[in-house]
């Protein structure tokens, strides 16, 4: 996890066999498939409001807010939203 974070801030090289995919994924590209995204009421890590990448997706989309106390790391801390979330984006998928 460390290093994750090193390189997130570019302070440690990568895995080379990903750099291709990186520079697409480093353009922001539209996603096209169904997703919803997930925010915990209580997440203290520095991130944009959800209209500010919004526009990112151009199939169907929603975000939800994690009521109760929630911070960033969902999967551990609202099991249930997020197992979900999972159920709701594959029913969009089938529309």
């Amino acid at each position: 996890m460390i290093h994750n974070y090193r390189w997130r801030l570019e302070l440690a090289q990568g895995e080379s066999k990903y750099d291709e995919l990186e520079q697409r994924l480093a353009k922001g590209p539209v996603i096209t498939v169904p997703a919803i995204t997930l925010e915990g009421d209580a997440n203290g890590a520095f991130h944009p409001p959800a209209s500010a990448y919004a526009r990112k997706f151009s199939g169907k989309y929603e975000h939800r807010l994690i009521p109760g106390g929630i911070g960033h790391n969902l999967p551990q801390e609202a099991p249930e939203a997020f197992a979900q979330a999972i159920l709701d984006v594959d029913l969009m998928s089938k529309e």
